[in-house]
């Protein structure tokens, strides 16, 4: 008897994709820096770098910062603004074939709702709401650190956004991330993802100064697995939308415990940059593993709903 093919499709507030893996932002570029060294087609989304109505040239100094068993980044959102990333990058994105995530940041409430409406307007298939990058000095994730602050930029985006699906990333350095999932799918978010970055910092002892300018980056990469997908499992109960698990994902088996805890689909970055292929690979070892223990669906893999433990199998 032939075995049924996998279903590898997850759809995300309305969005379908062709399979649950996501280019992070901010590490896949506007995807033809990728192509010849992965089968971008092949995946289920791309998350754009993190976009701000105006131009930005990023930080000054060091950027990237290799730690053990993962990396710091203070990039500092660089990018050619919204109104240049609609006209000249978006039309090769769509032609690529994965859904488009537009990460949308900003300093000010007005720019980011004025970045939603523009997005919103736009091809793009959905938009995240980054309220968590901690490598610039104003907006990004003192936007999402209180709950309240959190709910009423989310509210306003939302509206402003009202086409496309807007799904919120969250920060780990919140005090309680519990809450502030909670205010923004209040407040209309149509998934979330987590996690962004911890804050980090290193030393250089020959200088005897901080490595970064900005003194603290973003950690990410295998280090901050367990905790991420800790959070994940926490959040899965609290909160009532779609969760996409993102943080030190570099092989099928990691992305599989994030499905499993719950997560709807999951986002790879900091991999990307040692491996670029390691998306396809983990695409192929998610269907190998479902072929291997006969499930027919990618949403009956999560161990969290009550279902899932007694999946359908044919």
């Amino acid at each position: 008897m032939k075995t049924k093919e996998p279903d590898l499709s997850v759809t995300i507030a309305g969005v379908k994709l062709r399979n649950p893996v996501i280019a992070a932002s901010g590490t896949f570029g506007y995807g033809r820096e990728y192509k010849g060294l992965l089968d971008i087609a092949g995946l289920g989304g791309i998350c754009t770098k993190g976009l701000t109505m105006d131009p930005r040239p990023g930080n000054q100094g060091t950027r990237i910062y290799e730690t053990p068993s993962g990396m710091m980044n203070s990039i500092g959102l660089e990018n050619p603004g919204i109104p240049a990333f609609i006209e000249k990058e978006l039309p090769g994105l769509k032609e690529l074939g994965p859904a488009i995530i537009a990460n949308l940041s900003g300093s000010s409430v007005p720019e980011y709702v004025q970045g939603a409406r523009l997005l919103g307007d736009s091809d793009v298939d959905m938009i995240e709401l980054n309220i968590s990058c901690p490598n610039v000095k104003s907006g990004g994730m003192t936007f999402g650190l209180d709950p309240d602050t959190a709910a009423s930029l989310t509210r306003q985006v939302h509206r402003a956004a009202s086409k496309k699906p807007v799904m919120v990333k969250l920060s780990p350095n919140a005090p309680d991330i519990a809450a502030v999932a909670q205010a923004c799918v209040n407040a209309g978010a149509d998934a979330i993802s987590l996690v962004n970055t911890f804050k980090a910092m290193a030393i250089d002892i020959d200088t005897r100064k901080p490595v970064f300018e900005n003194i603290s980056a973003g950690l990410s990469g295998p280090c901050i697995r367990p905790i991420a997908l800790r959070i994940v499992w926490e959040l899965y109960d609290a909160i009532k939308v779609p969760i996409i698990g993102i943080g030190g994902i570099a092989c099928a088996a990691d992305a599989l415990e994030y499905l499993l805890a719950g997560a709807a689909a999951i986002q790879v970055g900091s991999a990307t940059f040692a491996h670029p292929p390691a998306m396809n690979e983990i695409i192929a070892g998610i269907k190998a593993y479902m072929k291997e223990k006969s499930f027919v669906q990618i949403s009956n893999l999560s161990i969290r709903k009550t279902e899932g433990l007694a999946v359908l199998r044919k």
